[in-house]
C-alpha cells in the first residue's frame, strides 16, 4: 500500500464542525478508486485468517470499507448507527467527542456468541465512537473483537489509542501534527 498516496489525496477542513477542530475528510479518498483498492486490499491481508464473521461500520464513513472488506471477507455486516435509524429493538451507547456528545446503536439481534468480530471506523481522534461501539459489540458476548481505522489522528490531546487500551487496535494510517 502507498500510504502516501493515499495522505496526499486526504482532505483537511479546518474548524469544522467548529472553530479549532482540523476535520479530516476520508470523501476524498473514497472517490479515488486506486485508495480504494488499495485500503481494501490492505484491509482484506490484515484479517484474512482471523476468522471474522461479521463487520460493525460506525457511521457513516465506517459504512464504506466495513461493507467492502466484509463481502471480502465474506462476512456479515452490521451497521453502528445514530439513535433512531435503526428500526426495531437496538442496543445503546453514549460517548463524548472533541466537539460534543453523541450515542450509537446497534440491533439487538446484530451479533451472536459465535461471532468472531471487525470493528471498523474511518478516524481514531479520541476513541469516544469506537469505546461505545466496543461496549455494544462486547454486550453480545462474541468469541473475539478486532478495532481497525483507516487514520489515526497522533495530536496533542488527542488520547484515542489509550482510550481503547483494551482493545485490538489497528490503523493503516497515522497523522501527526
Amino acid at each position: 500500500m502507498n500510504k502516501q498516496f493515499i495522505l496526499d489525496n486526504l482532505r483537511n477542513i479546518p474548524d469544522y464542525p467548529k472553530p479549532g477542530i482540523q476535520f479530516q475528510d476520508v470523501s476524498t479518498v473514497f472517490k479515488n478508486t486506486e485508495c480504494l483498492s488499495m485500503l481494501s486490499d490492505e484491509l482484506y491481508k490484515l484479517y484474512k485468517d482471523k476468522g471474522i464473521t461479521k463487520v460493525v461500520g460506525i457511521e457513516s464513513r465506517g459504512f464504506v470499507l466495513g461493507a467492502i472488506i466484509a463481502t471480502r471477507l465474506g462476512a456479515g455486516f452490521v451497521m453502528c448507527r445514530k439513535p433512531g435509524k435503526l428500526p426495531g429493538m437496538t442496543r445503546k451507547a453514549s460517548y463524548q467527542k472533541e466537539y460534543g456528545y453523541d450515542c450509537v446503536e446497534i440491533h439487538d439481534d446484530a451479533i451472536d456468541t459465535n461471532d468472531v468480530v471487525l470493528i471498523h471506523d474511518d478516524l481514531l481522534a479520541t476513541g469516544g465512537s469506537m469505546l461505545a461501539a466496543c461496549q455494544l459489540v462486547r454486550s453480545f458476548s462474541p468469541k473475539e473483537v478486532f478495532v481497525n481505522f483507516i487514520l489515526e489522528l497522533q495530536m496533542e490531546g488527542l488520547k484515542g489509542r489509550e482510550a481503547l487500551k483494551n482493545e485490538n487496535v489497528t490503523a493503516l494510517l497515522e497523522v501527526k501534527r
